[in-house]
């Protein structure tokens, strides 16, 4: 498969804006022709997910993405060009950006349509053929893509690759021009070495602990209905749900009265409820209960805001009770795994020093949290901390602009995507110069070196020398 398309584009040279569209329009397509069918899928694959959940998770949230790629691609496209003043005399230098060739894309299981669908749009605006290994954990939503995509494409444009964990290895070991992963650090780390193994580069979109830090000061009430109401996103299985708070010491309580009170709201049933949304299988399940009976175990206060009557949680359905957790130290699980469930940890701290020294004694995060005004406080947040993104008084609002690159930096993820970014990802920016000049810039660098050379070299290292000697004086 993944001759037979690096051999279409080698034979078809880079496509055209209006050919890139078009494939960017098929793969929109694809996905509006069949919401019916793609969102009864992945009900099935996570068990309970409605509807509601799935065309605000999955559906809505492509597409401003992909038609703000789209709209852009003739433009990004465009060669830049350098030196233009000495085109005059017959020098000509520009950076074109080119396709890079077969980009594979490595689905989850969290968002396994919209997160292989935006990639795919962007590596389609860059000119690149695309194969996609979906995740065998929502396998019915890979089955479909799979039937489906033959309909809409070319396998030599498009082709989807389904199966399980020898599948995924295999298909990492492939010699791509460019792997990009969305998933787990500890499966990032795998793709990652797999992809050396052929010098791919890779994009990696990872999760982490996101931290939220409600500021002193700030509108406690307001923050803590946010935060609860964020952390319950697709059932706290997405990568920048918050995953750990931290309040100032006299509001902890106030905090996590507000937090208790709006999960009840939110959720007056759960076992009947088609809006909440299970664990996607028994392994996440078991998971995020260890995580739960672990922190139990070693101190933490743990409270279930389980409805009156409903025996939570419950392995049939495999839904957890939001759970709020507070008192974790560092002997606990929860205080070092990123939790991917319905579960929110809570802490108090004197100084912002001290929760700024909390949150930087972890691996940057997706995604920091700032909950109060933007002031000098905050801005001293942004200087001292490192994440992939800052979001301030609401869920997951660095993602609002269409334009802005997504990613991450350090464990949380290497390179980005969304707008520009995600072309700029799966594009090699190779400079060309021509020269008509009657003589050869460069022919001075090849012996024999005559006495002017010499003379020019010394020259340029006493002004270079002179330059920043001032400058070292000035500063």
């Amino acid at each position: 498969m993944l001759d037979k398309q690096r051999r279409s584009f080698a034979d078809d040279g880079p496509p055209s804006a209006a050919v890139r569209r078009n494939r960017i329009d098929r793969l929109l397509a694809m996905v509006l022709d069949n919401v019916d069918a793609f969102t009864a899928a992945m009900a099935d694959d996570f068990g309970t997910r409605s509807r509601a959940a799935c065309m605000a998770t999955e559906m809505i949230g492509m597409i401003p993405v992909v038609e703000h790629t789209r709209s852009h691609v003739r433009q990004w496209m465009r060669p830049s060009r350098l030196l233009r003043g000495a085109r005059l005399v017959g020098l000509r230098a520009e950076v074109q950006p080119s396709p890079l060739g077969v980009v594979g894309i490595i689905g989850p299981w969290n968002f396994p349509l919209q997160l292989v669908v935006v990639p795919a749009a962007a590596a389609f605006a860059a000119g690149n053929r695309v194969m996609v290994k979906m995740s065998e954990i929502t396998s019915r939503t890979a089955d479909l893509m799979a039937r489906l995509a033959p309909k809409y494409f070319d396998e030599n444009e498009f082709a989807v690759v389904t199966g399980g964990a020898d599948v995924a290895a295999a298909f990492t070991r492939l010699p791509f021009d460019h792997i990009f992963f969305t998933g787990s650090p500890s499966v990032g780390a795998l793709v990652q070495r797999a992809a050396a193994e052929n010098l791919v580069p890779v994009t990696l979109e990872l999760g982490g602990k996101n931290p939220v830090l409600v500021a002193p000061g700030a509108d406690i009430s307001r923050s803590a209905k946010r935060i609860a109401s964020a952390r319950m996103v697709n059932g706290g299985q997405v990568c920048v749900c918050p995953d750990y708070v931290l309040v100032p010491e006299g509001d902890v309580d106030a905090f996590v009265d507000v937090a208790r009170q709006t999960l009840r709201d939110m959720f007056p049933t759960i076992l009947a409820n088609d809006d909440y949304c299970s664990s996607v299988n028994d392994a996440n399940f078991d998971r995020v209960l260890g995580l739960i009976d672990d922190a139990r175990d070693r101190g933490a206060v743990v409270e279930s805001i389980a409805p009156a009557g409903e025996m939570l949680p419950d392995r049939s359905s495999r839904k957890i009770a939001p759970t709020i957790v507070r008192g974790v130290d560092a002997t606990m699980r929860i205080a070092a795994e990123e939790i991917f469930g319905p579960v929110l940890t809570v802490q108090g701290y004197a100084t912002l020093d001290e929760a700024i020294e909390t949150i930087n004694a972890r691996p940057a995060p997706l995604v920091a949290y700032w909950f109060g005004p933007d002031d000098k406080n905050f801005r001293d947040f942004l200087r001292r901390t490192r994440s992939g993104g800052v979001a301030r008084n609401d869920f997951a609002a660095q993602m609002v602009p269409s334009g802005a690159p997504f990613g991450g930096v350090g464990r949380s993820g290497m390179g980005a995507y969304h707008g520009k970014a995600g072309f700029d990802a799966f594009s090699h920016y190779r400079t060309v110069v021509g020269s008509d000049l009657p003589f050869s810039l460069t022919g001075s660098a090849a012996p024999p070196f005559r006495p002017t050379m010499r003379f020019y070299a010394d020259a340029m290292l006493r002004s270079a020398r002179n330059r920043t000697g001032r400058r070292i004086r000035r500063g």
